[in-house]
């Protein structure tokens, strides 16, 4: 599909979204077939989000937005099989309310605790 290229790096394409949130919704890829964030290599890690950075600075001060939307979707609702992140240009009472999906709350301290303790089990070393 066509694209209008915003930006190219050595590791990094940004191009326009087709169907966007606000006009100046960019998509970050990395060039390297990266499936999920989980895929990507440590040492892409840092070059690949300084790219982002980039991204959303320029589309914030490029629209005179106050503020951008940054998201990153793994397999749930990632659309195309490639690692990407979306920088979406925001604006107070642009319409869009807060996250995409409905909140929730904790039933008690104790489901906040255990909780934390399964996401800290799973982390990998480091």
């Amino acid at each position: 599909m066509p694209a209008t290229i915003v930006d190219e790096s050595e590791g990094t394409v940004a191009f326009l979204d087709h169907r966007p949130l606000f006009p100046g919704h960019t998509l970050v890829v990395p060039r390297r077939h990266v499936e999920t964030l989980r895929d990507l290599p440590p040492e892409l890690i840092a070059p690949f989000f300084a790219e982002v950075q980039r991204i959303a600075v320029a589309v914030q001060d490029g629209l005179g937005a106050q503020g951008t939307l940054v998201v990153e979707n793994n397999v749930v609702s990632q659309s195309v099989p490639h690692l990407h992140v979306h920088v979406v240009p925001r604006t107070r009472k642009d319409g869009l309310r807060g996250f995409f999906w409905p909140r929730t709350t904790y039933a008690d301290d104790a489901e906040v605790a255990a909780t934390a303790v399964r996401i800290r089990g799973a982390l990998p070393s480091v």
